[in-house]
């Protein structure tokens, strides 16, 4: 399936509602927490159990972004989206037939391997075509699109809430609802597939000329030479593990934090405190990337990883006497984690040049995998951990709030060593086209 070119006079703004057909759906991921307290029940399961498709998700997500970022941008986005709407959809699907039979690990299969898949090559699809549109506002362009992927939820959660509430919280119940989103997304996701193109000069376009890229570039395989690169890859996880660490467990966490108060939180509240955290995910998303295009990329990410550790230590110290306080200091810390996502793309761009950037990407959303392991069980472990020692309340998440302020200090401080590469490191421009064709030949 070869890239499709645009045509002459083709409008750059047709691409970005191509990128988000497939990050509002795979951006369901983010309402996972409605399904465990349903899981739970309906299976038996405990807390760190039921997270275990998302974080098998997660993990799926960055390892098939690594593996596959070479070849999604040999392929083009087209053939990307593609490969996201079948296993996407797929794991859905089989999700939804583990549920019927009661049959936990074909839910882990489905939604974690074969729909993490879907989330990692979905995820990149429109990256690097986004910075080849939109070379003078990366952050803007690559915001936009990743907004996508942190409002996902916003529509997932009161949709799935409403499903389970009209099905039943049963197994049964829950895997018509698995059903009826596999259908959905896969019909949103084709919107995507069939609108998105790439520039005329893009590599891989055919009948047009490539051109070589401008400015210092590095290839995928430099790259991971580079201290630069490692050092942002634990900027992102540790970014990431604070983020995901409030957003898997967000329901529970709301529920558990106020249920000994005169106010306790509803189901139906909790649900919607899990949509709330998607609208600041999501305005972080292009609210941050596009600031990060006027203050630069090191900047916000001190604004992301020192005052995200503030917000933490506020709601350990006083979450759990004020509600306000607690969704206010989430919504924060939610809006950093989206635009930590949305503003690394441009951030690598900078620092790495657009030569292999999508390449790049995918390898450094290894550090998501990490994360999406780190996080839910570094809250999941101690909540479970406490709960059997008796305790109660906002008291389960207390040590897990105060691991979070030492991670975002460590990303704060890998964020300062941050420096421009070295010239040794850059490919030289008159070797670059055929560096691209022997890279790609290896990887496939």
């Amino acid at each position: 399936m070869s890239p499709p070119v645009a045509p002459p006079g083709w409008s750059r703004w047709l691409v970005p509602p191509a990128a988000l057909s497939v990050h509002l759906s795979i951006g369901q991921a983010y309402a996972w927490s409605v399904f465990k307290p349903p899981l739970e029940s309906a299976l038996g399961l405990s807390g760190t159990q039921s997270a275990l498709p998302f974080q098998l998700g997660i993990v799926m997500l960055g390892l098939s972004a690594a593996f596959g970022g070479t070849l999604v941008e040999r392929k083009g986005p087209r053939w990307a989206m593609t490969v996201a709407l079948v296993c996407f959809s797929s794991g859905f699907l089989l999700s939804a037939l583990g549920a019927s039979l009661e049959q936990y690990w074909l839910i882990v299969f489905g939604y974690g391997f074969v729909g993490g898949i879907g989330l990692g090559i979905g995820y990149i699809s429109p990256v690097s075509t986004l910075i080849k549109w939109f070379p003078d506002r990366p952050g803007m362009a690559t915001g936009i699109a990743i907004m996508g992927f942190g409002g996902g939820a916003l529509i997932a959660s009161p949709w799935s809430a409403q499903m389970l509430e009209s099905f039943g919280s049963g197994s049964s119940g829950i895997a018509l609802a698995f059903l009826v989103h596999g259908l959905s997304y896969a019909v949103f996701m084709l919107l995507g597939v069939l609108l998105v193109r790439v520039p005329r000069d893009a590599p891989g376009a055919r009948g047009t000329a490539r051109q070589a890229p401008t400015g210092p570039q590095v290839s995928a395989n430099q790259a991971l030479r580079t201290p630069q690169f490692w050092l942002l890859w634990i900027v992102l996880c540790m970014n990431v593990t604070a983020g995901i660490g409030i957003l898997e467990k967000a329901a529970p966490m709301i529920t558990d934090f106020f249920a000994d108060t005169s106010t306790p939180v509803s189901v139906t509240a909790a649900a919607g405190f899990v949509a709330l955290l998607s609208a600041a995910n999501m305005a972080g998303r292009i609210g941050w990337s596009s600031t990060s295009d006027l203050i630069g990329r090191k900047n916000i990410y001190r604004v992301y990883l020192g005052v995200g550790a503030l917000m933490y230590a506020l709601i350990a110290l006083f979450g759990d006497s004020s509600k306000p306080l607690f969704v206010l200091c989430a919504l924060v810390i939610l809006s950093f984690y989206g635009g930590g996502f949305a503003t690394i793309p441009a951030y690598l761009k900078d620092l790495f040049g657009t030569y292999q950037v999508g390449a790049i990407h995918g390898r450094l959303l290894t550090a998501w995998s990490t994360a999406g392991v780190l996080g839910p069980l570094i809250v999941n472990w101690i909540a479970d951990r406490q709960e059997e020692a008796g305790r109660h309340g906002a008291s389960l998440y207390g040590l897990s709030f105060v691991i979070m302020i030492g991670l975002l200090v460590v990303g704060f401080v890998a964020n300062e060593l941050v420096r421009p590469v070295a010239p040794r490191h850059h490919v030289p421009a008159p070797k670059e086209a055929a560096h691209v064709e022997r890279q790609q030949s290896e990887s496939a």
